[in-house]
């Protein structure tokens, strides 16, 4: 990190815009107080919506790359491609065309920073959405091709995985019985201070 101020862009969905709780409580904000605590100047931009998918990512969230000119981005989405019923292809594509457009507008691989979903098929909401089970192990997959496009793309993973399992095992739940809590999301924030602290903003 340097002294420089950082535009960060958190591209997402309801994970990263904090439903079920508040934006101020989500990883994102989080994760800018740390740093700010630190003495590092971060200015965060947060588009994300509950309910988006990479289409509406696509659409809505990425253009505005051309006006943050972020320095990091954070990317979490794909829940909401599962329910919508998209096929691991097709969110293999839509990747692609993410990190393609990230790329056209001038922000550099290294600075993409990819997340995993977590485990929302073990929330006490899940079995609206189908099989908790046959849902946790698409979760896997989707997630295993967001590692393998961010690979591809040259940008980082960091897996939250593990830390995701065993939050959904403490049932680290929002009110709202489907999202992750404050406390979750304050335990990502944690966890990404400590992994992008020699190399991100």
């Amino acid at each position: 990190m340097t002294d420089a101020t950082v535009a960060y862009l958190a591209l997402g969905d309801s994970f990263t815009i904090g439903t079920g709780t508040s934006p101020d409580v989500a990883f994102p904000a989080v994760l800018v107080r740390l740093w700010r605590d630190q003495g590092r100047s971060v200015v965060l931009t947060n588009p994300a919506m509950n309910g988006y998918t990479t289409d509406d990512l696509i659409a809505k969230e990425l253009p505005l790359a051309a006006r943050v000119r972020p320095g990091l981005v954070t990317l979490l989405v794909g829940a909401n491609d599962i329910v919508r019923g998209h096929d691991e292809g097709r969110y293999r594509d839509q990747l692609r065309s993410i990190h393609a457009g990230l790329r056209s507008q001038g922000v550099r691989a290294h600075d993409v920073v990819v997340l995993p979903q977590p485990y929302w098929s073990a929330s006490p909401s899940a079995a609206g959405f189908g099989d908790p089970r046959a849902l946790e192990e698409t979760i896997d997959r989707f997630n295993q091709i967001a590692r393998d496009e961010a690979e591809r793309a040259g940008s980082r993973y960091i897996d939250l995985s593990p830390l995701m399992r065993t939050q959904a095992e403490q049932r680290m739940f929002a009110p709202d019985g489907l999202h992750p809590s404050g406390e979750a999301h304050a335990q990502w924030a944690t966890a990404l201070a400590t992994t992008l602290l020699t190399s991100a903003p």
